[in-house]
């Protein structure tokens, strides 16, 4: 089912996701037909919240209390129609509750972080991730790359005005997860990766179906930008600090996520 992550960057991304009841998103449409990751409002929501919060408290946290700081109702309802689109919002889907438990200790990693959890729910951010796995190091990258990759991916679907805001979008986007460098001419660079973003990109694979040492090479890991040796190694110490449960023996790896899913979800997985 799962590719190695040379032959990833040949897929049609957006369609590599996961089941809907874990909280995973597709579609022919996405967020980022209006914005783009909303890192900063995802900061300032879940510094006022807290990993017991409900679904309806996140939103009266939005609406009532307006913790965004909006102007006015209308732009609070938006802002809490699109942060609910990208990131769920519902600790009853594992893809948040678990990007929830994690967040808290990664405070340097939390943008790609919230990357990896946005991908598995917005199929325009799928749609642009050619563009991340096929740039080198220190190449340039514009906003009309996105754009192409997205005309490619989805051709007629969108009028060229729409396609040049979407690209405008993942631009900036791409650029606050560390994938792209700061400035006006932007780069192709390398993002802070941590322990919990690893231990995370594992349960979204995990989650789509693969296991073991196949969950060092789905679309998840290949956008950690870390070689499998490094991400090994992060691995072993997400074990350590008690998020996964990482057995090696040998070339063969076993990975178990006992505290980041119920004894549901696991046997879920295991039909």
């Amino acid at each position: 089912m799962f590719a190695p992550r040379g032959s990833l960057r040949e897929r049609p991304h957006h369609e590599v996701a996961g089941p809907e009841e874990f909280g995973f998103r597709s579609g022919e449409r996405g967020t980022h037909g209006s914005r783009s990751i909303m890192l900063a409002d995802l900061q300032l929501l879940l510094e006022a919240t807290s990993s017991e919060t409900s679904y309806e408290g996140y939103r009266v946290t939005i609406m009532e209390q307006n913790v965004l700081g909006k102007g006015t109702a209308s732009n609070r309802l938006w802002s809490w129609k699109k942060l609910r689109e990208l990131y769920g919002l519902d600790p009853n889907k594992v893809v948040f509750r678990a990007f929830r438990a994690l967040w808290s200790g990664d405070s340097g990693g939390r943008p790609v972080l919230s990357m990896l959890l946005a991908c598995a729910r917005d199929p325009l951010l799928r749609m642009s991730i050619p563009v991340i796995l096929n740039t080198s190091q220190g190449s340039v990258v514009t906003p009309e790359d996105f754009a192409r990759a997205i005309r490619e991916a989805a051709p007629d679907r969108f009028k060229p005005g729409t396609i040049r805001s979407i690209g405008q979008n993942l631009y900036a986007s791409w650029s606050q997860t560390g994938h792209l460098s700061a400035g006006k001419i932007r780069t192709r660079s390398h993002p802070v990766i941590t322990p919990q973003a690893v231990a995370y990109a594992l349960l979204l694979g995990r989650l789509g179906g693969a296991r073991g040492q196949f969950l060092f090479s789905t679309l998840w890991a290949a956008l950690l930008d870390t070689p499998t040796s490094g991400l090994l190694e992060l691995a072993v110490e997400a074990s350590r600090r008690g998020w996964i449960d990482l057995r090696r023996v040998g070339s063969v790896v076993d990975v178990g996520f006992s505290k980041l899913l119920t004894r549901a979800e696991e046997e879920t997985l295991r039909e």
